[in-house]
């Protein structure tokens, strides 16, 4: 006997990461989003002091450096790593840093150093397509300033913009903490907007399920779900981890009374966690109740043909006695046995489908 091969899954290759192998501190852009110039909006503002500049140079951006009001420097553009490098050790950020900034695959978190806070986070969001965005953004907090560093245009933070240009609420009477505590909070507050987009989804679905519209792609549907919401909880789950720690540190950088603000954001991302937990476990239902509709009209089809064959088996039977070739068959020789016949399985005929339908199985 010949011994059987054993069967090898093929398994996909794994492309490695740009960052692997290299020196710790190596700046190295990891994302897919290619931007031909870095993009700088700075707007410099108090109480009584606006001032925003849109520029390409980052050298613009070494002049807010001894203002006395707070600047903010958004970054746009994180593939060009040598005006990363220039911006970062103008303001003597530490190299780990200027290497998770450009990570696009960093998890969420938090460092703290003597003279400012570092934070990473994700930016989620849904595009007018209906794609799901998943935007790498890191964030230097020190005194009197705030840095954002994005892979691209587009963001969450219009509405702090309009706040500060119209001095709208608090933002402009407060420091550089407060603006990161507003940072944090449009992100958070998209959350809400992406989860409530996604229950649209789930409910579309279960709609499908329960009212037996379903299409033959929605198993694809399904599986997309599952994706999103594992890449919303990885987003989430870490934030909540890093406003938990932002909420009990000690630094001089945080005024006690935005520590307040800051509470009030984690019963927000405590909230957003719950509700990505349920939805989780609602969409790994989605399947069960996938197959179930789809084990049930299998049932329907084979209780269908179930009574077909039960009413078609005693006429089977009854044709085959009067089909045999025997001489001596009483019925065969009166003059109606045709007719006799013929009632005799019209009777039985229509007895089973009322005694099917008495018992509701029709």
């Amino acid at each position: 006997m010949t011994a059987r091969k054993k069967r090898r899954i093929k398994l996909p290759k794994v492309k490695p990461q740009k960052n692997r192998n290299e020196v710790p501190g190596q700046v190295t852009y990891t994302g897919k989003k290619a931007s031909t110039v870095t993009k700088l909006e700075i707007i410099d503002y108090s109480k009584d002091h606006y001032k925003r500049i849109d520029t390409e140079n980052i050298e613009d951006a070494f002049e807010f450096e001894t203002s006395e009001h707070v600047t903010w420097i958004n970054v746009n553009g994180l593939n060009n790593t040598k005006e990363i490098e220039r911006l970062g050790d103008y303001y003597s950020l530490h190299p780990l840093i200027q290497e998770d900034i450009v990570t696009t695959n960093q998890r969420p978190k938090m460092d703290e150093y003597e003279d400012y806070l570092f934070i990473v986070f994700k930016m989620l969001h849904y595009t007018d397509d209906g794609d799901f965005v998943n935007e790498h953004v890191s964030l230097v907090v020190g005194h009197n300033y705030v840095t954002t560093f994005q892979e691209a245009d587009g963001d969450v933070f219009d509405g702090l913009r309009d706040r500060i240009e119209n001095a709208k609420g608090r933002v402009r009477n407060k420091g550089a903490d407060y603006l990161m505590f507003a940072l944090l909070d449009a992100v958070v507050d998209n959350y809400f907007s992406v989860i409530e987009t996604l229950s649209a989804k789930i409910e579309l679905i279960e709609d499908q399920l329960f009212e037996d519209k379903v299409e033959e792609d929605i198993t694809q549907d399904i599986q997309v779900l599952k994706k999103e919401i594992l890449r919303i909880r990885r987003a989430v789950v870490p934030l909540r981890e890093v406003i938990n720690r932002l909420e009990k540190t000690d630094t001089a950088l945080i005024e006690e009374r935005t520590q307040n603000y800051i509470r009030d954001l984690y019963d927000h991302i405590i909230q957003v966690s719950e509700s990505v937990d349920i939805y989780r476990e609602m969409i790994w239902g989605l399947m069960d109740m996938y197959m179930t509709t789809i084990s049930n009209k299998m049932n329907e089809v084979m209780k269908v043909l179930t009574i077909m064959a039960s009413i078609f088996i005693p006429l089977t039977f009854m044709a085959g006695i009067y089909g045999m070739n025997f001489e001596h068959m009483p019925e065969l020789h009166l003059r109606y046995g045709y007719y006799y016949l013929w009632a005799a399985m019209i009777l039985v005929f229509f007895g089973l489908l009322w005694y099917f339908k008495r018992k509701k199985w029709l």
